[in-house]
């Protein structure tokens, strides 16, 4: 049987997330996907879906992250990051001062955000600009470590979605030199090379503990009753034993399966 969970893998600067779940592939064989890309030039946590664990991709999508990201000051990069054409300015930032809450942000030229049904890059590559659209993200922390030597080091644990060289670049004349994803959520870098259980990994969701016979009904595509307590229109976990049998969204009086893991019966 195939193996299903989440992989906790430390990318390597100078791969894509494509790279590794085609290593991943190669090795372990099976399905595999990813659960939210880290730029080429980026390290850390990349969530790798094993077997029927690609069909939780969606809820572990939306987590925040959170990145150690060096800024180099008095420079500037056409992409925000190594990669761009590189200029010395030699002005520093006054303040080494990120913005934190609800923020807008434009997305970059160099982002895989589609545009007229075509990826930015690509128009990027052959010299094209577009209108690019502009999100709200959040920036729940941005904490200074230390700074020297024309460099600057934040933490920084931000929404998904948050472009992190695009935060840097608030700071003035600075590009996102170095930039390492720490945490998915509640997986953190310590936990790689493990293969987390589904439960495990998305043990921050609401849990329902249901009976075999439970287990069987929910498979077969029938509901169960919703506890008045769960949230409604939120995925819950429900439960048989060691087992993550399903991912359920309450309706009124009605637990769903919206995704089913283990089927039962």
């Amino acid at each position: 049987m195939t193996e299903s969970g989440i992989l906790v893998w430390d990318k390597p600067a100078g791969v894509t997330s494509h790279d590794v779940v085609a290593q991943v592939r190669r090795d372990r064989g099976g399905k595999v996907g990813h659960a939210g890309t880290l730029d080429p030039f980026a390290t850390g946590v990349l969530t790798v879906l094993l077997g029927r664990a690609t069909r939780l991709q969606k809820y572990l999508l939306n987590l925040s992250k959170t990145y150690v990201a060096t800024a180099r000051l008095g420079w500037t990069s056409t992409t925000g990051d190594p990669e761009g054409e590189l200029t010395e300015t030699g002005i520093i930032p006054e303040a080494l001062t990120l913005p934190t809450g609800l923020i807008e942000q434009m997305v970059p030229m160099t982002s895989a955000v589609k545009v007229d049904g075509e990826r930015l890059y690509k128009k990027a590559h052959r010299g094209e600009t577009a209108e690019r659209p502009v999100r709200e993200v959040t920036i729940h922390r941005a904490e200074l470590l230390e700074s020297g030597d024309g460099r600057a080091r934040f933490e920084i644990e931000c929404s998904s979605g948050t472009y992190i060289r695009t935060l840097i670049e608030t700071l003035g004349d600075a590009y996102c030199e170095e930039l390492r994803r720490t945490a998915v959520g509640p997986i953190g870098i310590e936990r790689a090379g493990e293969v987390l259980s589904p439960l495990e990994a998305l043990s921050f969701l609401p849990r329902v503990e249901i009976t075999a016979e439970e287990a069987v009904t929910i498979g077969y595509g029938q509901t169960l009753e919703a506890a008045d307590h769960l949230p409604e229109g939120e995925p819950v976990l429900l439960v048989n034993g060691d087992n993550l049998t399903a991912v359920a969204i309450r309706t009124g009086t009605e637990l769903k399966a919206d995704v089913v893991l283990e089927p039962q019966g």
